[in-house]
């Protein structure tokens, strides 16, 4: 019953979250629960917990799509190509490793994913505030 609960506040907690955060913090904490998930998911290998490694890695992708919808073509072609690609190569790597069991396409992955997050977590409050209020101004066009 304590489980239960535990993850229905967590849960609400998230929501709340969510509904108030800005489009930078939800792609941060997406990253966050991506590697999480890669880390569980290789916890899950290595103990062959394969229900759990299942759900880890079905949960990794779902946010890994996420992410690679999140692009946006129009603010720069080249830069939505690469990502675009990185994004499915680091989907291969997440499914080698659930059918192969094998948490080095993992490691690969986690390596590829964390200069990523990095680099999104050290963008300047300015320059945050300056990309919504632009994006805002070309959905009201």
């Amino acid at each position: 019953m304590y489980g239960r609960n535990l993850k229905a506040y967590q849960r609400t907690n998230l929501e709340a979250e969510l509904s108030v955060a800005d489009p930078h913090r939800i792609v941060q904490m997406m990253f966050e629960g991506l590697l999480e998930r890669l880390a569980q998911s290789k916890g899950a290998i290595l103990r062959k917990d394969f229900e759990y490694k299942s759900d880890r890695i079905s949960k990794a992708l779902g946010i890994v799509n996420g992410l690679q919808v999140s692009l946006d073509k129009k603010q720069d072609p080249e830069l939505y190509e690469k990502m675009y690609a990185l994004y499915d190569y680091i989907k291969e790597l997440i499914n080698e490793a659930s059918t192969k069991l094998t948490v080095e396409p993992l490691d690969e992955a986690i390596k590829l994913i964390l200069p990523i997050k990095q680099a999104w977590d050290n963008i300047p409050p300015e320059a945050r505030a300056e990309a919504y209020a632009r994006k805002q101004a070309q959905q009201g066009n």
